[in-house]
């Protein structure tokens, strides 16, 4: 029996020790029954912990089997899901492609929308512009209006006044006429009273010279007491003259007393003449300024009546040119009506040759073509002739006939036949005709549209050919798919009135 780790330290001190006493080896067998009860419960322990390890250790593989399975099961959908991305990458490849020629189309409407747009929207900003204009012509013409009444009314209110102070003037003018009379008149009495006081103020003088005289002459009588008997009565004369003089000087001073109020009524009437005078004055002042004023007013009047007319004419203008514009406008409308009713015709001719041409559409050797007003055939030169010959062959009439059943309906679209060759120059054989490209692919136009006035009743008017050789290539030369494609007769409509259009969208 192994012995457990556990009692190698405590046996080795016993065995260092060598022999001890009894007390100590009943003590060492106390401590091994102790050590020995402890070992096993750590061996219990141990066991414990490795049937806990051995049934994580199950567990953990179990764990692990279950993730091996789930990580296979991952990868087979992964390799699904690769797959199947890798299919829809390539779908997804095929419909870019099939996107782009989408775009592609999208495109040209877009730009045909967009041209269409913008001349929609030139017209209504060309609208727009004259409309206001218009309207602020017409409120500049109402307010022109508005100031020419008000300058009228003006003008008409001085013109009252010019004639209320007129007849005030004249008023005034007759009443300081009758004042500056009165003022005479008053003068002249005034010098005829100052020349009556000053002779009044003589005679009393001479009068109280006379009297002091007669007194003396009195008081010497009287002395002489009857000397002079005769002289008694004249001092009784000169008694008499005393009083009758006396009363004269009383009316002397009652006519100076009159002469002092009529002095003084003739200075407040001179006064009043020269408040007189300064309101004439005032008012020929006032006259004048309206007089000014009214020149004025006159002279605004005419500027205004003048603007008015400028303004009104300007508006008259303005007013033509606005219905030139609507008529402009009109027009353009109608023939934006009508080129949308010639697109929409020209779309059933194309359904019309679709179904037509079907089965050569179908083969590829003729693709047909619209753009808005424009329409274009394209037809492979071995639908309609045979290597290096211009005569169309059997096969090819019936597809010619088939297009001039529908050609012969169109009236509103010029038709060009146009002949298209490779860069192949012409080989020997047929050299002697067609010296070169020019002459093979103007010769093929020329055949078709024989065809198609003698055989398809096209209206010959409408019908132009023309050779291109191999000018205008629609694919490489380098390859022969590519030449093949470049051989080609194109049939294309469009509309009459062109060079009109072109020459009116120049600015």
């Amino acid at each position: 029996m192994t012995m457990p780790t556990r009692w190698i330290p405590i046996m080795l001190p016993m065995l260092m020790a060598g022999c001890v006493t009894s007390g100590t080896h009943e003590q060492t067998l106390a401590d091994l029954q102790s050590a020995k009860k402890s070992g096993a419960e750590t061996q219990a322990a141990f066991d414990s912990f490795k049937k806990q390890s051995a049934a994580q250790i199950a567990a953990l593989e179990q764990e692990n089997s279950r993730l091996s399975n789930e990580l296979l099961a991952a990868q087979s959908t992964t390799n699904q899901t690769r797959a199947a991305l890798e299919t829809a990458e390539s779908a997804l490849a095929n419909e870019r492609a099939a996107r782009r020629q989408l775009d592609s189309r999208l495109g040209k409407l877009t730009n045909d929308n967009q041209m269409l747009e913008q001349l929609g929207g030139e017209l209504r900003r060309g609208r727009d512009m004259l409309q206001t204009k218009s309207e602020d012509l017409q409120r500049r013409l109402d307010t022109s209006q508005d100031e020419l009444g008000s300058a009228r009314r003006a003008l008409a209110d001085a013109e009252g006044r010019i004639g209320a102070l007129g007849k005030e003037k004249e008023a005034l003018t007759a009443s300081l006429t009758q004042e500056q009379n009165r003022a005479r008149d008053l003068e002249s009495k005034l010098i005829a009273e100052h020349r009556l006081v000053t002779g009044l103020q003589e005679d009393k003088q001479k009068l109280l010279s006379g009297t002091t005289t007669a007194q003396d002459e009195i008081a010497r009588l009287q002395k002489r007491a009857g000397e002079l008997e005769t002289q008694a009565a004249r001092a009784a004369d000169l008694d008499k003259r005393t009083a009758s003089q006396d009363q004269e000087i009383g009316k002397l001073r009652q006519a100076a007393s009159d002469r002092d109020a009529l002095a003084a009524k003739v200075t407040s009437l001179t006064e009043e003449l020269d408040q007189s005078r300064k309101r004439v004055t005032t008012l020929t002042g006032d006259l004048a300024a309206l007089g000014n004023d009214a020149a004025k007013a006159k002279q605004e009047r005419d500027r205004l009546d003048a603007e008015g007319k400028k303004q009104l004419a300007l508006l008259q203008e303005q007013q033509e040119r606005l219905k030139l514009e609507s008529s402009e406008k009109e027009r353009l409308a109608r023939e934006r009506a009508e080129k949308e009713a010639e697109i929409q015709r020209l779309t059933r001719t194309r359904e019309d040759l679709d179904r037509a041409l079907q089965a050569e559409v179908a083969k590829g050797d003729i693709r047909i073509k619209q753009v808005r007003d424009r329409l274009t055939i394209n037809m492979v030169d071995r639908v309609l002739f045979d290597s290096g010959q211009a005569q169309v062959k059997t096969a090819g009439l019936k597809v010619l006939k088939q297009v001039s059943d529908v050609l012969k309906k169109v009236t509103d679209k010029q038709i060009r036949i146009e002949g298209h060759t490779d860069n192949v120059p012409i080989g020997a054989r047929i050299k002697e005709r067609f010296p070169t490209n020019w002459e093979l692919s103007t010769a093929r136009a020329t055949s078709v549209v024989r065809f198609l006035i003698e055989e398809g009743d096209v209206d010959r008017s409408s019908l132009s050919a023309v050779g291109y050789s191999d000018t205008k290539p629609v694919g490489s030369n380098d390859t022969e798919e590519g030449r093949q494609s470049n051989r080609r007769i194109e049939i294309v409509l469009y509309p009459k009135d062109l060079s009109e259009i072109a020459s009116r969208m120049q600015p």
